[in-house]
């Protein structure tokens, strides 16, 4: 049931929203409709718990949702959750039993994994026979991980007594909460509600000394994704869990018991997985690549103290050759834009910052007597303003870095006033559909002034700017605090007018993607502001770069995804991936799963064996020099670089 507490705050946020948001919407029956959609999702994304009676019978607050929180009234968030409580209680027990049954795997049939066009099952029966099949994969994708059934059907019931055990655990504040968020995310994805406990986690994971994996996690239906993964910490500098990555199991220690985690609440999930510095843990993580046919791969990481200006920027020359001539090219990998606050407040001459990072590796580039120098910008999800500006004007004169648009429409220009130039070489900048916010201002700032070559994959779009804040500051005198509002409040333009949320920074020379905008980054998200347009600033283009020369740089490009075989096993790949993500429905028999795991393993010993040949074999054409670069995308931007200075000296 609601509380009078949360009643008064439902009041508050959605005034705040309304007041304060970005996108200065009102809460009417139009968005009460999504609303109601947004929750309902929520609870049960893939219809397997709501019967299409239950939907009908909720249908009565479509559109009145928005008078319920104008008036406190949360009578349809609980009654919904009533419900899906009862379903859900119903559904895990009933899989329990179905657990224990021996199941024909000999048998031609499929499940369907992808339910999104699916129609809500119109009776119990219908539920039925899903789940049934629902069981049967389960144990057959452990089966041939585990092969004995006895433990399988084991850890199946612990994992379903679990999720009876979680439901439990649920209390009214986690109720109001998702309502709340289903509410705030109607404005944009990257407005939220937090109450008190989930704002204090959400601080931790900011924290420059959090003590664990490096890795900010959340709920993907019963699994615990892997939301980002934080520069400087284990889990990043291992490169054995990513981005989109599922954790399924831990083990605390060398030794310690598998515990299966899927259908754990999230602060359940992160209390086990957060531990003291120097302490190891083993995780089971299905890998976000692999799709629906992904298999259970253990992983060892020894949790540390995470400061993020520890994940400092690198740099390594590499020489690459056309006929007899060598190219020294510099590449500086900038995995965040950080800066310690602290320090600079306090005047610490010593404070670490992205900027004074780079600046350092720079000198020590040109006394090695570089030619180019490439910026690896992928999977820089962004960071300090200031240092995005900073960065940039180590590449340019002066003049204006990015335009900020706030909610009353006043457009602020942000500029780089050192007029001093530390590198004006040539240079290219690296960006993958995982380059977002400040990366998105810097590489954007390159290309619009025509000081260097961006390459890579669109970014991701990420243009918006958020701000924390307090309710309490609405409701002074309350003795039980009331939570933090995430609010967007501002957008991001690059200096032409060109905003950079939705469509982000496309690259002067694209290379092959696995991911479509439509389905990964700022413009997949339902709610995402637009993209627009503003009035440009005054700058003054270097022109280091010209459109010919673009040309020419991607016809060499065309020619090479023809013949360079790591280009082509490049795009093989984000074939067989894309295949993946399309993956509509899954085989429960087990010869044919056998086979295609099979097939998958082949696929991959492949393609480790292809790379052997590439490292032994060097071409007349194109050598580098000390360690083959087996990163097809470095490889590719390296042999831009190559060609854009064979133009210039040509």
């Amino acid at each position: 049931m609601p509380t009078d507490h949360q009643k008064k705050v439902s009041m508050v946020v959605s005034t705040i929203l309304e007041k304060y948001h970005f996108k200065k919407m009102q809460i009417n029956d139009s968005l009460s409709s999504i609303i109601f959609d947004n929750y309902i999702d929520g609870f049960d994304p893939n219809k397997i718990y709501f019967l299409q009676e239950d939907i009908d019978g909720f249908e009565k607050y479509r559109y009145t949702m928005d008078d319920g929180l104008r008036s406190g009234d949360l009578t349809a968030a609980f009654e919904i959750y009533n419900v899906f409580q009862e379903r859900y209680t119903t559904r895990t027990e009933y899989a329990i039993q179905l657990i224990q049954e021996e199941f024909d795997y000999a048998k031609d049939e499929v499940i369907v994994i992808d339910r999104e066009n699916t129609e809500w099952a119109s009776n119990n029966d219908e539920l039925d026979k899903y789940w049934r099949k629902y069981i049967k994969n389960e144990k057959l994708t452990r089966l041939l991980n585990e092969t004995e059934e006895e433990k399988v059907v084991e850890n199946l019931t612990k994992r379903y007594e679990n999720l009876l055990n979680w439901l439990v655990k649920l209390k009214s504040d986690d109720v109001f909460q998702i309502y709340m968020n289903s509410v705030s995310e109607v404005f944009d994805p990257h407005t939220n509600y937090f109450l008190p406990i989930t704002y204090d986690n959400f601080m931790i994971g900011m924290s420059q000394s959090l003590e664990g994996i490096g890795a900010s996690l959340q709920s993907d239906n019963e699994y615990t994704k892997v939301a980002a993964i934080l520069p400087g910490g284990p889990a990043f500098k291992s490169k054995l869990i990513v981005k989109d990555d599922r954790i399924v199991g831990v083990a605390q220690g060398e030794d310690g018991e598998w515990v299966d985690i899927i259908g754990w609440r999230l602060d359940e999930a992160v209390k086990i997985i957060r531990g003291p510095k120097g302490s190891t843990i083993r995780l089971k993580i299905l890998k976000g690549e692999d799709g629906s046919n992904a298999r259970p791969v253990e992983i060892s990481l020894v949790r540390d103290k995470i400061k993020i200006e520890e994940a400092a920027p690198t740099q390594e020359v590499m020489t690459i050759y056309r006929g007899s001539k060598p190219y020294r090219i510099g590449v500086i990998t900038v995995p965040s834009f950080y800066l310690d606050f602290e320090g600079l407040r306090k005047g610490d001459p010593d404070y670490k910052s992205t900027t004074k990072d780079v600046k350092k590796l720079l000198s020590g580039l040109e006394n090695d007597s570089i030619d180019a120098v490439l910026l690896d910008l992928r999977n820089n999800g962004g960071g300090s303003l200031a240092e995005a500006i900073e960065l940039t004007g180590l590449f340019i004169p002066d003049g204006p870095v990015v335009q900020i648009k706030n909610t009353t429409g006043k457009v602020e220009v942000q500029e780089d006033e050192d007029d001093k130039l530390y590198y004006d070489g040539p240079l290219a900048v690296l960006i993958n559909r995982f380059s977002a916010s400040a990366s998105e201002i810097f590489s954007g700032a390159i290309q619009d002034y025509k000081r260097g070559v961006v390459i890579g994959e669109q970014s991701y779009g990420k243009g918006t700017v958020q701000n924390l804040l307090d309710i309490d500051r609405f409701l002074p005198s309350w003795e039980e605090k009331p939570g933090q509002v995430k609010m967007t409040i501002a957008k991001f333009y690059r200096i032409t007018g060109s905003s950079t949320q939705n469509k982000g920074v496309t690259p002067d020379i694209e290379l092959p993607s696995r991911f479509s905008a439509e389905e990964f980054g700022e413009s997949a998200l339902p709610t995402a502001l637009p993209w627009d347009q503003i009035s440009s600033s005054k700058f003054t283009s270097m022109n280091s770069i010209d459109d010919h020369i673009i040309r020419k740089l991607a016809k060499e490009h065309e020619k090479r995804l023809k013949d360079d075989p790591y280009l082509v096993e490049l795009i093989n790949q984000n074939k067989d991936f894309q295949n993946m993500q399309e993956l509509k429905e899954l085989s429960l028999n087990m010869e044919i799963r056998k086979n295609k795991q099979e097939e998958l393993e082949q696929l991959n010993a492949d393609r480790e064996a292809l790379y052997g040949t590439l490292r032994e074999g060097e071409t007349d054409e194109v050598i580098f020099e000390e360690s083959e670069v087996e990163d097809a995308y470095l490889r590719e931007g390296l042999n831009i670089i190559a060609d854009w200075l064979t133009f210039r000296i040509g």
